[in-house]
């Protein structure tokens, strides 16, 4: 090694032990990474939500239903006479699975025929869909064998499955939705944040807050072309996979776009927050990566199933914006749901917006002063 090259290196230690900010940033990335992912990482799935759809209750639906009730993967929701009741609670996100019997399910085990039961699964996540199914067939399939050790003769219960919204199991259904996410956060947070921070580098923001505009006139500016940006990516987005990967579409693409440009001002208002609270470009782009790329990916449920997580990563997710997003993009994409199913996640964006927006504007002028 050279003394050259020696005193370059020391030279750029020393610059990265200065910059306090950016080295525990350096430091606290990793730690966060291993924690996310292996809280996150997991692909068995818990607490799923049970709809019972019983028309002629007897003993032997009672006992089915028990098993369910007793398994720990699974929790009854709602106990319905007809399955009308059951696609509303589908596309409110409310249920999970539904197993409907038949009528005198009793009566078919006792004459030793197959007495049938119906498993709706919501497959707009594929891969945790056939997981539920499963283990929804061990129960089932537990079931059949204690009644038959008990008689001492075989019997049937004949399973029929139904997967509703994906009924193909397409995993591209699941990862697009996600994909726009992770675009729009990309755009939206992480470009302006480096932006924003660039020209506080360079010294030219000082000389617009100098100037007659005011700091949210100044953010706005900035900002309006990357929301332009960000509207044509979900086009492109959404032409792509229409065209190339045959996503479909049930819903309202108007009422898609007006939530993609929402999350998009949720993610702007989070750039602009990160770049007023950092004071540089390097450490900007560091910090909107670990609050906003990292999260997108694996606490929004794109992934991996939320229910499958820790309680304490569950509540962490609710204020991750892509969460709220995804479940609206799905819906819409994959369940053809409207504003009368999804107020509540579009409420949540909105006042995101809000306050990381006051937040942003409020602490601009001061730290850049």
């Amino acid at each position: 090694m050279t003394a050259a090259l020696r005193a370059f290196m020391i030279k750029e230690l020393r610059h990265i032990l200065r910059d306090r900010q950016t080295l525990t940033i350096l430091l606290l990335m990793p730690l966060v990474q291993v924690v996310l992912f292996g809280f996150a990482l997991r692909s068995d799935v818990r607490d799923v939500r049970l709809v019972v759809v019983d028309s002629s209750p007897d003993y032997a639906t009672y006992a089915l239903r028990a098993r369910f009730a007793a398994a720990s993967r699974f929790r009854v929701v709602a106990v319905e006479p007809s399955m009308r009741a059951v696609e509303p609670l589908f596309r409110q996100g409310k249920a999970d699975v539904a197993i409907a019997f038949e009528p005198d399910f009793a009566a078919r085990l006792q004459s030793y025929g197959p007495a049938r039961v119906l498993l709706a699964v919501d497959a707009s996540d594929p891969n945790t869909a056939t997981t539920m199914q499963a283990y929804a067939r061990a129960v089932i399939t537990a079931y059949e064998a204690e009644l038959a050790a008990q008689r001492g003769q075989p019997l049937r219960i004949a399973p029929e499955t139904r997967m509703r919204f994906n009924p193909t199991l397409e995993s591209v259904n699941l990862f697009v939705p996600g994909l726009i996410a992770l675009v729009l956060t990309l755009v939206s947070a992480l470009m302006t944040a480096i932006s924003l921070s660039r020209e506080k580098e360079r010294g030219t923001l000082e000389i617009l807050l100098v100037s007659p505009l005011r700091p949210w006139q100044i953010i706005v500016g900035k900002v309006l072309p990357y929301l332009g940006l960000a509207f044509a990516n979900v086009l492109t987005a959404l032409l792509a996979a229409w065209l190339i990967f045959s996503v479909p579409f049930r819903g309202s693409l108007s009422l898609l776009l007006a939530e993609s440009l929402l999350y998009s001002m949720v993610s702007l208002a989070l750039g602009v927050l990160v770049a007023s609270l950092t004071t540089s470009q390097r450490l900007a782009m560091l910090v909107a990566l670990l609050v906003t790329m990292l999260p997108s990916a694996l606490l929004s449920g794109m992934i991996f199933p939320l229910a499958s997580m820790p309680a304490f990563l569950q509540w962490v997710s609710n204020i991750v914006p892509a969460r709220w997003y995804l479940i609206i993009a799905r819906g819409i994409m994959l369940k053809g749901v409207g504003l009368e199913y999804l107020w509540k996640e579009t409420l949540v964006l909105g006042a995101m917006t809000l306050v990381l927006m006051t937040a942003a504007v409020r602490s601009f002028k001061p730290r850049v002063a």
